[in-house]
């Protein structure tokens, strides 16, 4: 349910009223994808993948679209650094306690939750 909502959203220019709008710098987007990419190779599943989009009227813009990242552990670079663009890294759990466990160990308080 997430990746069909997720691929619904819309990525352009502010003017057009998007929900998604570019990545602040070809840096920024460079590095959001590097990170992405060595997910792919660390293992880890790429369900939806954000980072060939292209906006009409806007070849060279900064886009980043939505990306989900599944079967992520916490020995991958995309869980220990955060990628600051519009990617969702998923990790499962085998109960509560272990996802609780995970959160904790977690350095960075906006880098968890539990759905």
């Amino acid at each position: 349910e997430i990746a069909e909502r997720a691929q619904k959203l819309r990525v352009g220019p502010g003017n057009t009223n998007p929900d998604l709008g570019p990545m602040i710098s070809p840096e920024a987007k460079r590095r959001a994808e590097q990170i992405i990419a060595t997910a792919e190779t660390e293992g880890a599943k790429i369900l939806l993948d954000g980072r060939r989009i292209t906006v009409d009227g806007h070849p060279n813009g900064n886009w980043m679209g939505p990306t989900l990242i599944t079967d992520v552990t916490t020995n991958m670079t995309c869980y220990k650094e955060e990628i600051f663009g519009p990617a969702l890294v998923c990790l499962t759990a085998d109960s509560l306690d272990e996802a609780i466990q995970m959160i904790n160990a977690n350095p960075y308080g906006n880098g968890t939750c539990i759905f």
